[in-house]
């Protein structure tokens, strides 16, 4: 029996929703082939009785086409669309408010929460010239406005997230850079930011402080794994514990 199924082509054809789904099954399960087939049920929008037919071969062929679409850095989008409604992202970044900050840095660590950031970092737009410069709507945490965001385009959060990661990373290089330079050539801009940090004035805090920097820009500084699936084609994952098996019974 031949099986028609939707197969998205880029990451703009598969909503916030269906990825969040996805990594509940993957959190929740170590069954490589059951997770392989949730995630054709998923982004296929096929049910799973219906994925039990498909042919080993073509479901193999499936898990590398998602992993090479996932593994695909997209580019930035300041705006997209959801059904009419066009949304802008936050035009003056560096404006935003107290709220803004504290509820886009408690909801863009995880993509389980990843919807209610993008209900602060994309706004419907209110007003939009021929240039192309907009205004978006005063930000207010609204529940509706968050569960809209759950059908936003993949590829829209994807870059979303790795543009605050470059940002994050730059921030950093900045705060090193220009405490590294006013120490070296101010000798009271040690003691002074001892002060500001509540540190003690020996050195030995702000030499810690530096370190911890320091480290964070190193970890930081490696790129995020953009792969977002680890699946495996099922046959190579039975083939390693048919290998195993064999490699236990020698022993």
């Amino acid at each position: 029996m031949e099986i028609k199924i939707n197969v998205p082509s880029t990451l703009a054809e598969i909503p916030l929703k269906h990825y969040q789904e996805f990594i509940k099954v993957q959190s929740e399960s170590n069954d490589e082939e059951f997770i392989a087939q949730k995630m054709v049920e998923i982004f296929c929008g096929i049910k799973l009785s219906e994925v039990a037919k498909i042919k080993l071969t073509s479901l193999n062929e499936l898990i590398v086409h998602f992993t090479a679409l996932f593994d695909i850095k997209p580019s930035f989008k300041q705006t997209f669309k959801i059904g009419e409604t066009e949304f802008g992202f936050i035009p003056e970044l560096e404006s935003i408010s107290f709220g803004e900050y504290v509820d886009l840095e408690s909801h863009l660590s995880s993509w389980e929460t990843y919807h209610k950031a993008m209900a602060v970092m994309y706004r419907p737009i209110t007003k939009k010239d021929y240039k192309g410069r907009y205004d978006v709507r005063e930000y207010s945490p609204n529940i509706d406005m968050q569960e809209l965001m759950r059908f936003a385009p993949l590829d829209v959060c994807v870059s979303a997230s790795v543009f605050f990661w470059d940002l994050g990373s730059e921030l950093l290089t900045a705060t090193l850079s220009y405490l590294e330079k006013q120490i070296a050539t101010n000798p009271k801009a040690s003691a002074t930011l001892a002060k500001q940090l509540n540190f003690p004035n020996d050195g030995d805090g702000i030499k810690a402080y530096m370190l911890s920097l320091k480290e964070t820009l190193q970890s930081s500084m490696q790129l995020p794994n953009y792969n977002l699936l680890n699946v495996s084609p099922i046959l190579s994952s039975k083939s390693k514990r048919q290998k195993s098996s064999k490699d236990k019974l020698k022993n």
